[in-house]
């Protein structure tokens, strides 16, 4: 991002989308505009790096069902777009009725060699390709009537979903399914493996499948693409894209559950989770809000709270309600199902209220400000 552009953050609400804004990058002060779609669900709010003024947008209500809103300068204005996102085609669901879009969950704009390239996935374990920005799209059938699908695919609390889209360059990419696992294509989803070996599923028959595991969120590294982290239902693990299995790193945790992830640009090895307690208590341990801090790619972990409420607090952070920008030190922003949003500057060392008194926020994301 440029020295002067500033910086911006989309949250994502059960009534609209709110847009925070500092023209400053020491992120001291903050702007917040008029919502935009006021008293519809936001989802997922994602700006493409490659056009900064254009911004998509996953919107839904339960008369209309969901649909993609997209802008072309920045957030002023917006237009519904969407042709081809049905659908059609895949199994029907438990009680034999067509398969219908019940939610878009994530927008993920291609990597910069994809020109024109745009990802959406939702609910029911669907992805979607665009290659003219989003004015049109193909089902990804590769993933979406994978093998796997019919045995070992299984709604989870949030339903039967594709999120965590990561487009890496050079034709790959890794995607996160709530719940099947982590799957990975090299042919810009032609093709699709899991890639989900040594990362657990207690919750399953067999502990350690190929497929069946509860990915909550999934990133790669903005400057390490091929570095991976996730959040699963069942711990926090690190892997390689193009690495054989994950490997563990919830030692130090207060606990393996939770949903949110960060993994800022602008330090090397520097990670963030929000702990939840467990998965029948969906609410931050011992009622204090603290977010997890890892320096070394998860070898040691630190809990994190000077600004945070440290008691009577039982929030929880859903998956998409976290994310990080690309300055140094790290600037973490994330947002809770109480309607607070709170942020760093600082990489963790201390947090600050952004808004309060919002609705249950779903989404929370990084823009730079045009």
């Amino acid at each position: 991002m440029g020295k002067g552009a500033p910086v911006e953050i989309w949250v994502g609400t059960r009534k609209g989308a709110f847009r925070f804004r500092s023209r400053s990058r020491d992120r001291k002060k903050w702007e917040l505009d008029e919502p935009a779609f006021a008293g519809q669900e936001v989802h997922h709010v994602a700006q493409d790096p490659r056009d900064p003024a254009r911004v998509y947008a996953a919107v839904g209500t339960a008369w209309f069902g969901s649909h993609l809103h997209i802008s072309e300068d920045g957030g002023r204005t917006w237009r519904q777009s969407g042709e081809g996102l049905s659908a059609a085609g895949l199994p029907p669901d438990a009680d034999g009725k067509p398969a219908a879009l019940k939610r878009i969950w994530h927008i993920a704009p291609g990597a910069a060699d994809d020109p024109g390239g745009v990802w959406l996935g939702g609910d029911p374990g669907v992805l979607f390709r665009s290659t003219d920005k989003g004015a049109s799209w193909t089902l990804v059938e590769g993933l979406s009537l994978h093998p796997s699908r019919e045995k070992f695919w299984f709604a989870g609390a949030g339903g039967l979903m594709v999120h965590s889209i990561q487009p890496l360059g050079k034709g790959r990419i890794v995607v996160g399914i709530s719940a099947a696992g982590a799957f990975r294509s090299g042919d810009l989803g032609k093709t699709w493996e899991p890639h989900n070996l040594g990362v657990l599923a207690d919750f399953a028959p067999v502990p350690f499948p190929e497929v069946g595991q509860c990915v909550h969120k999934l990133l790669a590294h903005p400057k390490h693409p091929s570095d991976l982290y996730q959040q699963n239902h069942c711990g926090v693990y690190k892997g390689k894209f193009g690495g054989r299995k994950w490997t563990d790193i919830s030692e130090g945790l207060p606990g393996r559950f939770g949903f949110a992830l960060a993994v800022p640009g602008g330090e090397d090895e520097t990670i963030f989770t929000l702990p939840v307690k467990s998965p029948m208590e969906r609410y931050v341990p011992e009622g204090k809000l603290r977010v997890a801090r890892s320096r070394d790619a998860g070898r040691t972990w630190e809990l994190t709270g000077k600004g945070l409420p440290q008691e009577n607090a039982f929030d929880l952070v859903v998956r998409e309600a976290m994310t990080s920008d690309p300055l140094s030190p790290a600037g973490v922003y994330f947002g809770t199902q109480n309607g607070a949003v709170y942020y760093t500057r600082n990489a963790g060392d201390s947090w600050h209220l952004l808004a309060d008194h919002l609705p249950p926020v779903y989404s929370v994301t990084f823009a730079t400000g045009v």
